[in-house]
């Protein structure tokens, strides 16, 4: 008995001296990794995570920051023990901590790495997201992870081991992901916006608003990624055919009709019968806003202008959905780009109403100012001053819409540059004040003082 207490008191005494060393441990590790002093953290928390990996979420939030920078700071051999290591330590986190990491991050994680380093199989890869995506869809937020389960199964496609409607299908999904991500930030940017220029924005709320704008500059990126991936799998003569074979099994599945519909509008595959054949399948089997509009797109071709229309408009009053609502505005909009300049900025304002996040509806305003510079004013000053109202528009999109930031900033460069130069303004004497414009734009634009 007495020998049983002294064995019993020696357990006790060890697991409460290696949880001081652990904690001990912990503190040190903490602080050193806290200042990015990766190489001095790495021992203690090397200990604590052998030792006591479920003392503290700090084991594993730095401990991935820790091995990331072990592997990124190291080659050969060594490089390779640390990938080893990083893997079995994203199995650990999942094992330790699956309220803080969940299946979608450790699918990700693992599978960014494993591809990284050629150590699994695109098959293998696909396989591990895809199960991921299905059953962990609303925090697969990663956008090089939802960019990686679409490009793997591309390459798969190449290599004749999936089907081209594979890829349609996944592309479909993927994107749905993104633009629900898009607009989670859409809408946090618009209500700090509000703020911003009310001048109200508090020093937190600003650290958000970069934040959301650093992100919609990596998601715009990973949309222009994944349409390049792409490529030309999407054109028309890829896409008709697949269409026409389908058709018949697929003209009662009004899902599939859909996005047949939608990725022949988007790359104008409308001349064909397969388009009308679609169009009106679904409109038959379920009217709704998608049908409506290819109706308007079918008496588009047949020139019938004023039917066209009322199918717009009947496609945009079928539509309860705001973001729906506004994508499909903008479609409008872009088809009266060319035809009435009026008429599409129109739409393009409805689109921004439906929903202030849409900065591609703030950048076609802009590209249908900078088209008209030349029918406004009666001097070359004067048309030149409409590129003012171009730059503004397109700044108001980089601003609105974190995901088309780059290109909006760009665009409003771009206007700038063709706007009267700081010498024209000062010989012009117009310096200060406003021009009135009696093109279809109507209003005025300030001139800027020097």
């Amino acid at each position: 008995m007495r020998l049983f207490i002294f064995f019993y008191t020696l357990g006790l005494f060890l697991a409460n001296a290696q949880n001081e060393d652990c904690s001990l441990n912990l503190q040190f590790f903490y602080d050193y990794a806290k200042g990015e002093n990766y190489d001095e953290a790495f021992g203690p928390w090397k200990m604590v995570y052998e030792k006591c990996p479920s003392l503290n979420y700090a084991t594993f939030y730095y401990g991935e920051k820790i091995l990331n920078y072990k592997v990124s700071n190291s080659t050969g051999e060594d490089q390779k023990a640390f990938v080893a290591d990083l893997l079995v330590f994203y199995d650990d986190y999942l094992k330790y901590f699956p309220e803080k990491y969940g299946k979608a991050d450790y699918a990700t994680d693992k599978s960014l790495l494993m591809n990284s380093y050629a150590l699994a199989t695109d098959e293998t890869i696909y396989a591990f997201l895809d199960d991921a995506f299905k059953t962990d869809r609303a925090n697969f937020k990663n956008f090089k992870g939802l960019y990686l389960y679409f490009s793997v199964i591309v390459d798969l496609h190449n290599k004749g081991v999936r089907d081209l409607q594979d890829v349609f299908d996944n592309y479909d999904e993927v994107s749905a992901r993104l633009d629900e991500e898009a607009l989670s930030l859409a809408q946090m940017a618009v209500s700090l916006i509000e703020k911003e220029d009310a001048g109200t924005l508090t020093s937190k709320e600003k650290q958000k608003l970069n934040a959301v704008r650093k992100n919609g500059s990596e998601l715009e990126k990973i949309l222009v990624s994944i349409d390049a991936k792409l490529g030309n799998l999407a054109d028309c003569d890829k896409l008709v055919p697949l269409y026409e074979k389908n058709f018949g099994a697929k003209e009662g599945d009004a899902t599939w009709l859909k996005r047949a519909l939608y990725r022949l509008d988007n790359k104008e595959c409308t001349d064909g019968e397969i388009y009308v054949k679609v169009v009106e399948a679904l409109h038959k089997l379920e009217p709704s806003a998608s049908s409506a509009y290819g109706l308007g797109t079918l008496n588009d071709k047949k020139g019938n202008s004023a039917e066209a229309l009322k199918y717009y408009n009947e496609a945009v009053s079928l539509e309860t959905d705001n973001v729906k609502k506004s994508r499909l505005l903008l479609k409008i909009a872009s088809k009266y780009s060319k035809s009435s300049k009026s008429k599409s900025y129109s739409y393009a304002q409805q689109a921004i109403e439906a929903n202030p996040a849409n900065g591609s509806a703030y950048l076609l305003q802009a590209y249908l100012y900078g088209n008209s510079a030349n029918q406004c004013g009666s001097t070359t000053f004067e048309k030149k001053a409409v590129y003012w109202l171009a730059a503004q528009r397109a700044d108001r999109a980089a601003q609105m819409d974190p995901s088309v930031k780059s290109k909006a900033l760009s665009a409003a460069s771009r206007y700038r540059g063709l706007a009267p130069s700081r010498t024209e303004i000062f010989n012009s004497g117009m310096a200060g004040k406003t021009i009135s414009l009696s093109c279809w734009i109507g209003g005025s634009v300030k001139v800027p003082n020097l």
